[in-house]
């Protein structure tokens, strides 16, 4: 009786949407979308994906502003695990990558709890995206063999442990990092990252209205300011930053020049002690 019940349940497919392009989509992704009959959705899913969906599907956006959800992520649990159990299919619609900043493991854990069959359609991640779309390769031979994800708009940003995830033959991709630019360029320093360490700043990659600076580390917080950015954006860091066709803010270079006149300030003070 108990698996005759359970064949009786839905499905939920927790969908990668990308970075916003629509023809960056998996085929399985795409298929899903335009037969979905039931969607819940994040808030930065880009309108020509939406227009995938059916339009007498249910549609429920679970938009997400500035670290907090318009719906609770238990509550977001629920909803998974209830239409389900009633039967129905889920599309659970994420941008970018389900497992890449997106929860995605915490509604597997539910469903799974509940008994519920979940599948995961893999989206192309915002980072991947992005740095694609301005010839930025995240790892390369000669310049970074290894590639960290981070979020910079978690809770104790300070009591993070950073270290050794950004400077020599490394990139450090972050996430959700407009709002507390100043912060991650403070935190990064300290820790030991040379202020000229080259920074890019990716604004709705891929899309039509996407934007790219390129600076350094000491001037991140200053440069968002200066050209109004915007989530959802990415900033990257490391050396591999020079390799892209993101735009160079004009004021780098003097940043640059400063920091190196500041260096050999200090050496020729250290020399006349001496």
């Amino acid at each position: 009786m108990k698996e005759a019940s359970k064949q009786s349940y839905g499905t939920v497919y927790l969908v990668g949407a990308g970075p916003g392009d629509p023809d960056l989509l998996t085929v399985k992704a795409a298929k899903l979308l335009s037969n979905a009959a039931l969607v819940i959705h994040d808030g930065l899913v880009d309108q020509a994906i939406m227009d995938l969906i059916p339009k007498d599907a249910i549609k429920t956006s679970v938009a997400k502003k500035r670290s907090r959800h318009s719906v609770p992520q238990n509550q977001i649990n629920t909803m998974l695990v209830q239409y389900a159990l009633q039967g129905h299919d889920v599309i659970r619609l994420k941008g970018g990558d389900p497992f890449i900043f997106g929860r995605g493991g915490e509604e597997v854990e539910a469903c799974r709890a509940a008994d519920i069959k979940v599948e995961i359609v893999p989206g192309i991640s915002a980072a991947v995206g992005g740095a694609a779309e301005y010839l930025i390769p995240l790892t390369h031979r000669d310049h970074a063999s290894a590639v960290s994800f981070v979020a910079g708009q978690c809770k104790g940003l300070s009591d993070q442990n950073w270290a050794g995830l950004a400077g020599k033959g490394r990139t450090l991709i972050i996430y959700m990092g407009v709002a507390t630019a100043d912060a991650i360029s403070e935190k990064l320093i300290t820790d030991g990252l040379s202020p000229d360490t080259p920074v890019a700043v990716l604004e709705k990659g891929t899309r039509p209205d996407s934007r790219a600076y390129q600076s350094l580390l000491t001037d991140l917080g200053d440069m968002m300011q200066r050209h109004n950015i915007k989530s959802p954006a990415l900033i990257i860091v490391g050396e591999i930053v020079r390799r892209s066709l993101a735009e160079h803010d004009f004021r780098a270079s003097r940043i640059s020049k400063l920091i190196g006149e500041a260096d050999d300030f200090a050496i020729e003070k250290m020399e006349n002690m001496s």
